[in-house]
């Protein structure tokens, strides 16, 4: 009786792994490292001010992709696609510049991130070596290798972010006032809460994950023969939709509870020792010292790994952005595209990866900061954020694209107040900066 008990565990267990998917690599590239540079600034610089954030992008974060998801599901296309067929060409270019330009600055400035990371450990690698080396292994992985694969690996690499939960058990968090700034928000209206405010925001909710969890559905359903490689729409089921769901609420779940414990950390660590600003990844790496302080060269250790999960997040996280651009691009102009097609298939396709990954290199090659860009990064994704979510939430609530699935009272409510609550913010940070 105790082993088919465990067996029926082991298979409810096996089959809640088999459906995450697009949902579970959306949230968890959610928490890019410039997510974490952002994340670890917020905490260093306001200590507990900062947590309540979580609580409150979670439900508009999920409510967002929940969205994209659907659309993506519902109509067998990408989003751009969707918007291509329903908007006129003036709005859609602008649409696909916006998130193009956002994901490319983003790709350069976590290629930027990684390499300051593997710095800590081999300084003696030159900058531009690393960072050529990461943008041509990023290409290879992408292009190379199959769909099915390569979605395995996503997942796995998300195991790198688990060390600042650790680490948060293993430091004096006054957990009162943790749970005390979680449940009560404090704002302040002066130019340095609002820019990170909306750094939090864009970095959560970001244009490149609208576009990547709609096109990987579509994904998803090929790779699970849903829907033939050709395209169409696929038949809808119950269990199929629940699924979806529960992957995206896994998924946004792991990348808001993994920002928090961030904060947390970052407040305790950084903010309690007098680090209030982080101006380099060996700043960001001295938030995990605890996790080794008991060590020989605990230093060290943490600077290791904290590279390991940055690189690892990166790994992860730059595909991602370079993915959304393409399907973007892709879709906007009508070329074949998908991972699920080898690269002679869809060469379009992964030129846009390829010429993304490499202008987002050269980046580094300009004069930018790493860990300032990371920021600058995440607050750019918080003002381009705003008008998209507009657009997925009436894409979303016409019944001429989503029929009897399109959204209803509560996802309505959870992305007009997203695209409220963000437009607000960015609105009051730029008029901070006049």
């Amino acid at each position: 009786m105790e082993n088919s008990e465990i067996k029926q565990k082991k298979n409810h267990f096996g089959r809640f792994l088999r459906i995450l998917g697009p949902g579970i690599v959306t949230g968890a590239a959610d928490d890019d490292p410039s997510g974490i540079a952002t994340y670890s600034q917020a905490g260093a610089q306001f200590g507990f001010m900062m947590p309540w954030t979580m609580l409150f992008t979670l439900p508009l974060m999920t409510a967002v992709q929940e969205a994209c998801m659907r659309i993506g599901a519902v109509t067998g296309k990408g989003l751009a696609a969707v918007v291509r067929e329903h908007y006129p060409k003036k709005i859609l270019y602008p649409i696909v510049l916006l998130v193009v330009c956002a994901n490319t600055l983003n790709i350069g400035s976590d290629i930027g991130a990684m390499v300051a990371s593997a710095r800590l450990i081999i300084p003696s690698i030159p900058f531009p070596v690393l960072a050529i080396v990461f943008a041509l292994l990023i290409i290879l992985l992408e292009v190379l290798i199959p769909y099915r694969t390569y979605i395995r690996i996503l997942k796995w690499l998300a195991m790198a972010l688990f060390a600042y939960f650790i680490t948060a058990f293993l430091i004096a968090v006054p957990w009162v006032d943790a749970l005390k700034s979680t449940l009560i928000p404090q704002i302040q209206f002066n130019k340095s809460f609002l820019y990170i405010i909306v750094g939090i925001f864009g970095t959560t909710i970001s244009p490149y994950l609208f576009f990547w969890q709609t096109s990987n559905v579509v994904e998803d359903s090929i790779a699970k023969h849903k829907i033939p490689q050709s395209g169409g729409i696929p038949k809808l089921t119950k269990s199929y939709l629940k699924n979806l769901r529960i992957d995206n609420v896994v998924g946004m779940l792991f990348s808001n509870v993994t920002a928090w414990f961030i904060i947390i950390v970052g407040a305790v660590v950084l903010n309690h020792n007098g680090i209030t600003n982080i101006n380099s990844a060996a700043d960001a790496a001295r938030a995990l010292e605890p996790l080794v302080h008991t060590f020989p060269n605990a230093g060290f250790l943490a600077k290791l790994i904290f590279a390991i999960g940055i690189i690892g997040i990166g790994l992860q996280s730059i595909p991602v952005l370079a993915g959304s651009s393409a399907y973007a691009v892709a879709e906007t102009f009508s070329w074949r595209e998908g991972l699920f097609h080898k690269f002679k298939q869809s060469r379009n396709f992964y030129f846009v990866i390829i010429v993304g990954t490499l202008v987002g290199l050269i980046f580094n090659f300009i004069g930018f900061d790493p860990i300032k860009a990371l920021i600058f990064t995440a607050v750019f994704n918080g003002i381009a954020a705003v008008p998209l979510i507009y657009f997925i939430t009436r894409l979303s609530s016409r019944n001429d694209v989503m029929g009897e699935h399109k959204s209803g009272y509560a996802s309505k409510l959870g992305l007009w107040t997203a695209f409220i609550v963000m437009g607000v913010f960015a609105i009051a940070l730029l008029i901070s900066f006049l």
